[in-house]
C-alpha cells in the first residue's frame, strides 16, 4: 500500500525566503521517502536591514507579507497538509521581529516560528544525510547562512555536537563580524575535532550548492581544499559587476559567495579536512523530517 503524504517548510534567513514543498512517500515495509516537490527562493535580504539598523524595513515588511501570500497561495494550490515557517538570525535579532511576524499570521494567516541558533543547529542536524554520508567516517557539517553559521560534528552516522556562531555572509559584506567570534570558532573547531584522525566537511546553503554546480562534479563526489581556495582567489579578481555579466552570478549571489567560501575554507582548514561534500540540504530539510517524526510542532495548511 502506497501513501503520499505533502509537508512545506518556509526557511527565512537573512539573505532569502525559501519554500520547500515536498513528498514524503510511505510504503508498507519501507523506510519513507522524501522527495523535493517544489522550492521557490524569493532574495529578501532581512540580514541588511537588521544587522545594521536592528529592525525590518518597512519596504522588506511589505516584501514578506507579499511572498507570504504568495506561499500560502502555493501551499493551498500543491494540496499541502502541514506546514511550518521558521524564521532565523535576521528575524530573531531584529527589534520589530515578533511585530512583523504577528503582522504576517493576522494578515496571511500563516504562522511563524522565531526559532534560536542551537535549534536551528539541532534541526539541520536531523536533515536525512545517510544516503549522502559514509557510517564509517566523521565529519564536520557546515550550514553557511546569512547571519550565522551552524556547525555539527558527525561521528558514525550520528550527530556528536553542534554550536550556532554569528558569522554569517550578510554580517561579513558589513563587516560586523568581531575578530573575538573568529577566534571563538576556530577553537571550538579545532577542540571538536582534534580527536579524530580524518575529518571530512559537509558544506550546506546556497552559495556551496553554486560552487558545485559550477564545478561540473558528479553528485556524491567532493570538491578539495585546492579547488575552493583557487575559485575563492579567482573570485576576488572579479569586480561585483562583473561576477554578474562574466560569471553569470546572480546579483544576490554575486557579492555573498566570497565571505560563504571563506567561511568553508575558514572550517576545512582548522578541523584539517581535505575534502568538502555537498548533499544541497539544509533548514528547510530538516524541518520537513522534523515535523514528519513530529520532533518540531507543525501547523495544519
Amino acid at each position: 500500500m502506497l501513501s503520499i503524504k505533502k509537508y512545506a517548510a518556509i526557511d527565512i534567513g537573512s539573505n532569502a525566503v525559501r519554500l520547500l514543498i515536498a513528498n514524503i512517500i510511505e510504503e508498507k515495509g519501507k523506510k519513507p521517502r522524501f522527495k523535493k516537490s517544489s522550492l521557490v527562493r524569493v532574495p529578501i535580504r532581512l540580514g541588511a536591514d537588521v544587522f545594521i539598523k536592528q529592525k525590518i524595513s518597512k519596504d522588506n515588511t511589505k516584501r514578506m507579507l507579499d511572498t507570504m501570500q504568495a506561499f500560502k497561495l502555493l501551499m493551498q494550490s500543491h494540496k499541502v497538509e502541514k506546514y511550518k515557517a521558521c524564521a532565523t538570525s535576521a528575524m530573531r535579532e531584529a527589534i520589530n521581529g515578533k511585530k512583523v511576524s504577528d503582522l504576517i499570521l493576522e494578515q496571511t494567516g500563516l504562522k511563524i516560528d522565531i526559532i534560536g541558533g542551537e535549534e536551528e543547529a539541532a534541526i539541520i542536524a536531523a536533515t536525512d544525510l545517510h544516503a549522502f554520508i559514509d557510517k564509517n567516517k566523521t565529519y564536520l557539517y557546515v550550514d553557511v547562512g546569512g547571519g550565522s553559521t551552524e556547525f555539527t560534528v558527525i561521528r558514525n552516522g550520528e550527530s556528536v555536537t553542534s554550536r550556532s556562531f554569528k558569522i554569517g555572509t550578510v554580517r561579513l559584506l558589513n563587516d560586523i563580524v568581531k575578530k573575538e567570534t573568529w577566534f571563538e570558532l576556530e577553537q571550538w573547531i579545532k577542540e571538536k575535532t582534534a580527536i579524530y584522525d580524518k575529518i571530512d566537511l559537509i558544506g550546506s546553503g546556497g552559495n556551496i550548492n553554486k560552487i558545485f554546480k559550477i564545478s561540473g562534479k558528479a553528485m556524491g563526489k567532493p570538491l578539495t581544499y585546492f579547488y575552493l581556495t583557487s575559485y575563492y582567489n579567482m573570485l576576488q579578481t572579479y569586480s561585483y559587476e562583473e561576477r554578474i555579466t562574466e560569471l553569470n552570478l546572480n546579483q544576490d549571489r554575486a557579492d555573498v559567495i566570497i565571505p560563504a567560501t571563506r567561511i568553508y575554507l575558514s572550517a576545512m582548514k582548522w578541523s584539517g579536512a581535505k575534502d568538502v561534500y555537498v548533499p544541497k540540504i539544509g533548514l528547510a530539510d530538516g524541518i520537513i523530517k522534523s515535523m514528519y517524526y513530529d520532533t518540531i510542532s507543525s501547523n495544519i495548511q
